[in-house]
């Protein structure tokens, strides 16, 4: 008996006869295109400048108007800034939604395979923002490596102390503070009386000026002395890199800002005045009011760098996402919706590499301890399902309020945790009268004030 052919992909309707499909690789891509525009449809390409603009001219000669590519490492980035420079409309693919066909492991296979899926439409692109907001991410993402830089010479200065046993952070709380700063850079200028290194204190400093003479007493090498002094200098060079991203974040941010139809009302009354570790040196809260033209520091566990971060990363217009359940879910912030013969056998999170969503989840864990309506949403849920869960959940109702305020110009109010627990006893109280109900009785609050809330 014959063995049975499989359905042919001939019955689909091809929605993008134009379509073209890249294979990425560090030193090569593999293209494809249509079989019937080409005696050759697939053809592979090198990496350098000149091999990528062959590639855009290839297609133009193979009536291409769509191209689609494979998310791999940041490979993809030239083909795709070049191919859109050509004006071709380019899409990103996450390749775990491409390949899980089995029979396809080879790069010629799997540039056939793209331009098959994408030519009947079957091929969802990535979000990626406009250029503006590119550039804005840019920016923000080297910032961050640079805080991580001198973050580990402050761990180098604080190892030479210790191996000098001078126990600066064991009396200051950070040594980059003030005090720590004007001793640092007295030791290596070459002071080493305790007296005078003690008198260097802050007023603001919590240890009094014995207990610092005391710390400062110690064992100084020169070696260790030239370590600290090499970290001193790393560090400082550091922090001037961070201010010359700042002007070019402050410019960024300006070149983006909207010419708002009204004017903006003033600012509204800051939340909190404490002033953030490693943030931008301009007024990031006035520059994103210019920007989204809200105040989005006014949703609680989003400070003013975090707001920054993420607008970098999810861009001022969110219409990429028709609804904040859309947002959530490409966040990976939304349970999941695993249903087979029925029943639901998951609904956990997906898995995410999502910067937004870490940041999100961080503005979660923030606020656990505050005295607010999302305060109380986290501890009631840290209590039922646990805190990990319960970060999720928060974090999601972080997302859901920054979409409405910057897609529908929403202004955040919190109405406290007494008014959420107070929302949350009437809810509990009416499912249970409801059930009660449903059971044939009726239930009547006690006269003795016993009952527990």
């Amino acid at each position: 008996m014959p063995k049975p052919k499989s359905a042919s992909p001939q019955n689909l309707i091809r929605t993008n006869p134009g379509a073209a499909a890249i294979d990425i690789g560090s030193t090569m891509h593999m293209a494809a295109v249509n079989p019937d525009s080409n005696d050759t449809p697939i053809r592979a390409f090198g990496t350098f400048t000149h091999d990528l603009q062959d590639l855009a001219d290839w297609f133009k000669s193979c009536g291409v108007t769509s191209v689609a590519m494979e998310s791999t490492g940041v490979y993809w980035i030239p083909a795709f800034e070049i191919l859109e420079q050509h004006g071709f409309e380019v899409i990103l693919v996450n390749a775990r939604y491409a390949k899980n066909v089995p029979g396809r492991k080879t790069d010629v296979s799997d540039a056939a395979w793209l331009r098959q899926l994408h030519s009947y439409g079957l091929l969802r692109g990535s979000f990626r923002p406009d250029a503006q907001v590119a550039t804005l991410r840019a920016y923000l993402r080297q910032r961050e490596r640079l805080v991580e830089y001198a973050a580990a010479h402050i761990q180098h200065m604080q190892k030479a102390l210790m191996e000098m046993n001078l126990q600066l952070h064991h009396v200051v709380s950070d040594i980059t503070g003030v005090t720590g700063m004007k001793i640092i850079r007295a030791i290596v200028s070459g002071e080493r009386d305790p007296d005078v290194l003690a008198s260097m204190r802050d007023v603001r400093c919590h240890s009094s000026t014995a207990t610092i003479r005391a710390a400062l007493i110690g064992n100084d090498r020169e070696e260790h002395v030239f370590a600290l002094s090499q970290s001193l200098e790393l560090y400082d060079f550091y922090q001037q890199k961070m201010l010359e991203c700042d002007r070019r974040l402050e410019s960024a941010i300006a070149s983006m800002a909207l010419d708002f139809e009204t004017p903006l009302p003033p600012l509204p009354k800051i939340r909190t005045k404490t002033k953030q570790v490693n943030a931008p040196s301009f007024d990031v809260r006035a520059a994103l009011y210019g920007l989204v033209g809200t105040d989005l520091t006014q949703i609680h566990g989003l400070g003013s760098s975090l707001a920054l971060k993420l607008v970098g990363e999810c861009g001022t217009d969110l219409r990429a996402w028709p609804t904040a359940k859309h947002f959530t879910s490409w966040l990976c912030l939304a349970p999941g919706n695993k249903i087979s013969g029925g029943k639901l056998l998951s609904s956990r999170t997906r898995r995410s590499s999502s910067r937004a969503a870490a940041l999100l989840r961080l503005a979660a864990t923030t606020i656990g301890r505050s005295d607010t309506a999302l305060g109380a949403f986290y501890r009631r849920l840290a209590g039922r399902i646990g805190k990990q869960k319960a970060v999720t959940a928060t974090a999601r109702k972080i997302a859901v309020l920054f979409y409405n305020a910057l897609r529908h110009g929403m202004r955040y109010q919190d109405p406290g945790a007494a008014s959420y627990d107070e929302q949350h006893r009437s809810r509990v109280l009416a499912n249970l009268q409801r059930r009660a109900r449903s059971l044939g009785y009726h239930l009547e609050p006690t006269t003795d004030g016993t009952g527990v809330s």
